[in-house]
């Protein structure tokens, strides 16, 4: 199959279903005391580093705020050599996220994200969890000191730069692109904006385009209307719209051309598969790209209380949106059932089998990297899921791994049989 080679760009195994709109309703802001996480009384941060950060790094203050300081992913703090640790099958990520920071917060207040704006009062700004993980605050001036010195050895395929919503992002974006493309040429590391359509203009996206970014992205995160209106929207009481975000997809096209912009996409917030399947083929017909990730519960977020999404309705995502995106399959081919989930994916059986057995469909999926035969270099180790769950996998599936997958699609080979735990190997 050749749509195999064209990639470049906390469920139980056996639980079925899919997170449908009657059961994924947030709490109302109104309903979240904010001297409480989770239920439970909490202290507000103090002043005492955290023990991720190693001795000669200052703790958090008020004065660590961008364009000056950036925060980033623990797996690229962990790869940069900032701070100890280690990923489970992963020597490093290949792509240096970068998320603007600021000690008042975001401005917007999306359901599913740790960083919403009804936690305010609750703990230090950045000292709260994003996807999962801590990110550590930087000084800019030093990330492109540590990449500059070795352009060259560097691990970083990609280097990604993710907005938030407040007044400052869209000029400090251009600030902390400056500094980066001032000492380290774009062609050594491409780099990707992973933008705020609610506070940026057409000029905003040419600027960055011609400051050296070569992919423009989207988070649109909800695959419909309604799921956008009631997790990121006048639902929520915050301040994104549906329209808005699309028509930033469309300057993107217009402005960075096809398969140079895209959308993120959380599956498993409420929408069926039918319409997410929607969503990622008209990205697609509009030439661009789609970045999914499985919708898992943020702690302190107005849906921590929901289900993660059941793996077999994740795996049937991720392997649609592999054929739409990189096999020439359509959505009118495919066949969905009442509840519109996915019966049959559009092709003959054995072309599947073998679709699913090279693994690629059930990688992360997201911008490419400098080569062109590179799997997503934003591979975001956990981001969606523990190392004992895994939902998108940022390393190649080995046997264990595929007897897994296709014991959660339901597709085992005959005679297979899949042992609970068997891919999992901590040494």
């Amino acid at each position: 199959m050749s749509c195999i080679k064209q990639e470049g760009a906390a469920g139980d195994a056996a639980t079925t279903g899919y997170n449908a709109p009657d059961r994924m309703q947030p709490r109302a802001p109104s309903a979240v005391p904010a001297a409480l996480k989770n239920g439970r009384a909490v202290k507000q941060a103090g002043l005492a580093p955290k023990g991720l950060y190693r001795p000669d790094y200052r703790v958090m203050t008020p004065a660590m705020r961008s364009p000056d300081y950036v925060q980033m992913s623990t797996a690229a703090a962990i790869t940069l050599g900032l701070v100890e640790g280690r990923m489970y099958n992963c020597s490093c990520t290949r792509c240096l996220n970068l998320l603007l920071t600021y000690p008042e917060g975001c401005r917007a207040n999306c359901a599913y994200c740790g960083l919403a704006r009804h936690r305010e009062a609750e703990r230090n700004y950045a000292d709260r969890n994003f996807i999962r993980v801590d990110w550590p605050a930087v000084p800019m001036a030093e990330v492109v000191d540590r990449i500059a010195a070795d352009v060259e050895g560097t691990p970083f395929h990609r280097m990604c730069i993710s907005m938030i919503t407040h007044p400052d992002s869209d000029a400090d974006t251009v600030s902390v692109l400056k500094t980066w493309t001032d000492r380290i040429d774009p062609d050594a590391i491409p780099i990707s904006i992973l933008s705020n359509p609610t506070t940026m203009t057409r000029d905003d996206i040419v600027r960055l385009r011609d400051m050296g970014s070569d992919i423009f992205t989207v988070a649109l995160d909800a695959a419909s209307p309604a799921v956008f209106d009631r997790t990121r929207g006048k639902g929520v009481q915050s301040p994104h719209s549906w329209k808005t975000y699309w028509d930033a997809i469309h300057m993107a096209r217009e402005i960075f051309g096809t398969q140079k912009f895209g959308a993120h996409l959380i599956v498993g917030m409420g929408e069926t598969e039918a319409e997410m399947m929607e969503v990622i083929q008209r990205l697609v017909d509009l030439g661009g790209h789609s970045h999914m990730f499985c919708f898992y519960p943020e702690a302190g977020s107005l849906m921590d209380h929901l289900p993660a999404t059941p793996r077999d309705q994740w795996r049937r995502v991720q392997l649609a949106r592999y054929l739409v995106d990189y096999c020439g399959v359509r959505v009118e081919h495919m066949r969905f059932d009442a509840e519109g989930r996915i019966a049959d994916f559009g092709l003959p059986e054995a072309e599947l089998a073998t679709i699913i057995d090279s693994g690629l469909p059930f990688r992360t999926s997201g911008c490419p990297g400098k080569f062109a035969e590179d799997i997503s270099a934003c591979d975001r180790p956990y981001g969606d899921s523990p190392p004992s769950d895994i939902a998108s996998y940022p390393f190649a599936l080995r046997a264990p791994d595929l007897r897994r997958v296709r014991h959660q699609l339901g597709m085992e080979r005959p005679g297979e049989a899949y042992e609970p735990g068997e891919e999992v190997d901590l040494d």
